[in-house]
């Protein structure tokens, strides 16, 4: 059954509304919030193989399984509306209180922090994106105007695949790739081929340029915080979607 399927399937089971960070803004729908579904004691079955494979093949199945819009696709998600889903889920799942391990500084021991996942903050956009949900900069370094885009949840896993399976004793081009995907326009150009040949000699400041501007505009939940230590002293940490998101399962 594919989402699609299973979004209409589903529609009349118990729901929420989850807003999305991304407001909809990148979206050819513009929809600002999605249907999503409780989990079930079915959806354990997911949870319980969550060793048995790899974290975003989980969050996909989860995803798609929870996700109550016969027109949309956890594919087609940004990956900050996928983590907004995900916290929803766990949320009403298990409460919103967080246990995340972490390190003493002063005395190198290590402890058990807790945060609340409903204090997380949303990271919105600095720039706004245009009708098309692009963004438009200007490389430091060339000084040429780029269009860039947001890439999909889907579109991370594709990446993944394909160095994942690069061959063995090369080196994966991981940086170039990227930006081919990211960059839609490159001075006035649409051109898949003269982007591609353009970002080959892209100095290094511009790269960088773009992965910082991408970082700064993605709209996300900031999920850095920080724990008192018994010491006292603050410690930062970070909420990760795998299994340890996922621990009172367990």
């Amino acid at each position: 059954m594919d989402s699609r399927e299973a979004g209409q399937q589903n529609f009349n089971l118990p729901h929420d509304v989850v807003i999305l960070p991304s407001e909809g803004k990148f979206y050819k729908n513009k929809k600002k919030s999605v249907k999503v579904g409780f989990l079930t004691a079915s959806d354990e079955n997911h949870l319980v193989n969550m060793k048995k494979i790899d974290s975003q093949s989980l969050v996909n199945a989860i995803v798609r399984n929870k996700l109550y819009e016969p027109d949309i696709r956890p594919e087609n998600l940004l990956d900050g509306d996928i983590e907004a889903i995900l916290i929803f889920l766990r949320n009403t799942s298990f409460g919103t209180e967080y246990k995340i391990p972490a390190i003493d500084p002063d005395t190198g021991d290590a402890f058990v922090g807790s945060i609340d996942l409903s204090e997380l903050d949303i990271k919105k956009p600095i720039e706004e994106p245009d009708i098309e949900g692009l963004f438009t900069t200007t490389l430091p370094k060339t000084n040429v105007s780029v269009k860039l885009k947001l890439l999909t949840f889907g579109e991370e896993l594709d990446l993944e695949k394909q160095f994942e399976n690069y061959p063995e004793g090369l080196v994966p081009p991981k940086v170039t790739k990227r930006l081919l995907e990211q960059i839609v326009e490159l001075n006035g150009t649409r051109d898949k081929g003269e982007i591609a040949k353009s970002i080959e000699k892209m100095p290094l400041m511009d790269s960088k340029h773009i992965r910082n501007f991408i970082k700064d505009n993605e709209p996300r939940y900031d999920l850095n915080k920080e724990v008192i230590a018994p010491s006292g002293k603050k410690v930062p940490v970070r909420v990760n979607f795998g299994v340890e998101f996922f621990r009172p399962f367990f």
